[in-house]
């Protein structure tokens, strides 16, 4: 449910985007929508709204949210003021050379790599499995940071942002099924849990 929340303010950048530019009526105000620098706004506002919400009913973000929404911040702001959709061409790439850069130190930074944390309550995997699919993560990191780059660069404005708002989530869904032959002789049964409990009492 979280993650779907995270995914509103990019949804509503397409949809924004995608609109023929014009000017609609919001609770008695005329509020302009259609092309990227309006699409901007909307994803700046929309993110706000939802981070901030996260924040406030959990008390916290983890440092991935963080991380893609001062992204998101500075990119939208910084879009919309010199209007210019370069700092937008550069948020995911930056966004995700910077998780890789997390997940490679959390080795040295921590007893658990950053993988481990994220997933370690559900999945018992020895350290091994825990530093090799941290390592894969950083590789996919770089990768996926690099491939945004090259679409945002070398395919219309209309392909990149399709291949933003859906290409990386594409990508990432794949990309983390693929694990799942590594992992699944790990993934803890939540019932095996219960009848281990009944049997020791």
């Amino acid at each position: 449910m979280k993650q779907f929340l995270e995914y509103i303010p990019l949804l509503l950048f397409f949809s924004v985007w995608a609109m023929d530019e014009r000017a609609i009526s919001v609770f008695g105000l005329s509020v302009a929508v259609g092309g990227i620098f309006n699409a901007a706004t909307f994803l700046l506002v929309a993110s706000i709204c939802v981070y901030g919400g996260l924040f406030l009913f959990e008390g916290k973000l983890d440092k991935f949210q963080w991380i893609t929404f001062i992204g998101v911040l500075f990119a939208c702001t910084l879009t919309i003021v010199f209007q210019s959709v370069t700092f937008l061409k550069w948020k995911a790439p930056v966004v995700n050379w910077i998780f890789a850069v997390v997940f490679l130190a959390s080795r040295s930074f921590s007893d658990k790599p950053a993988i481990e944390h994220m997933m370690g309550h559900t999945v018992n995997a020895p350290k091994s499995v825990w530093y090799k699919l941290n390592n894969i993560w950083v590789v996919y990191f770089i990768a996926l940071g690099s491939i945004n780059l090259a679409v945002a660069y070398t395919l219309s404005e209309s392909s990149w942002l399709q291949f933003k708002v859906f290409g990386n989530l594409i990508i990432t869904f794949i990309f983390i099924i693929g694990q799942m032959p590594m992992l699944a002789k790990y993934i803890e049964d939540p019932g095996d849990n219960k009848k281990s409990e009944k049997e020791s009492a």
